[in-house]
């Protein structure tokens, strides 16, 4: 079993997508394993997307992400990574396939509603940003 992070982004919880987001994770066949709603402040956020910290759309990215509540969670499924990847689609809701999550909500590439780890081992550096491990609960 496989686990990722993913963030819905403030323009999902703003656009009140959070259930139908989540109905389409679940749909999909992983489980919230841990899940939580906060606002993060413009240091919280540079620190965690501090890997981009020297491309050009970073403070944008800083901006948008402490500009409201979003809603971190830990996914569980075998192969979750790709799977969630594919499920999300394209950064640029524009080239997403049809049916993935920024394809039916997102309205661009800088607001494309939810963050998606892009390997396992950056989703366990990303989990433990957001979780600590008693806050972590499998269902069985």
């Amino acid at each position: 079993m496989e686990r990722t992070l993913t963030i819905l982004k403030p323009d999902c919880v703003k656009k009140q997508l959070i259930g139908a987001v989540i109905n389409q994770i679940e749909r999909a066949g992983f489980r919230v394993v841990a899940m939580k709603k906060i606002k993060l402040s413009k240091e919280t956020a540079g620190e965690f997307y501090g890997v981009h910290r020297e491309r050009p759309f970073f403070g944008e990215l800083v901006d948008f992400m402490s500009s409201g509540p979003c809603v971190p969670m830990i996914l569980e499924k075998e192969n979750a990574v790709a799977d969630f990847r594919t499920l999300i689609g394209a950064t640029d809701p524009a080239e997403a396939e049809e049916g993935t999550v920024r394809k039916l909500h997102a309205d661009s590439k800088g607001e494309n509603i939810v963050h998606g780890s892009d390997s396992a081992e950056n989703a366990a550096i990303e989990a433990g940003f957001f979780f600590a491990a008693e806050e972590v609960v499998r269902n069985n």
